[in-house]
């Protein structure tokens, strides 16, 4: 698997429109065949830093991503809207998509 972590810093006026800017790229990776996961958060220390999580099957499934239309489409509208170049990390690792947590378990229902 491809795992992929992003951090996108964008100027302070556009915070708010940044997910509604990155939609329709959201909804075309998702639906890509070798995509296994593609998931927004935003920093709770800097409220101007959005945070990609994304996995592909192979990395000819990531290859294929970033070889895609949406993908050169999203490139040039975010090229507006980031304030400086976006931190990756960019691992090929075992699996096939999140385990879980063997340390922590929740005690019972609430």
């Amino acid at each position: 698997m491809i795992f992929i972590a992003v951090k996108f810093t964008v100027h302070s006026a556009e915070r708010d429109n940044w997910l509604p800017a990155v939609e329709d790229f959201t909804l075309a990776t998702r639906n890509e065949p070798g995509n296994l996961f593609f998931e927004w958060s935003y920093s709770v220390e800097n409220p101007y830093q959005f945070v990609l999580l994304e996995a592909f099957a192979s990395p000819e499934a990531g290859e294929a991503h970033v070889k895609s239309e949406h993908f050169a489409a999203a490139m040039d509208r975010m090229a507006d809207l980031v304030a400086e170049a976006p931190e990756i990390i960019n691992v090929e690792v075992p699996g096939e998509g999140w385990s879980r947590m063997t340390e922590l378990a929740p005690r019972g229902s609430r």
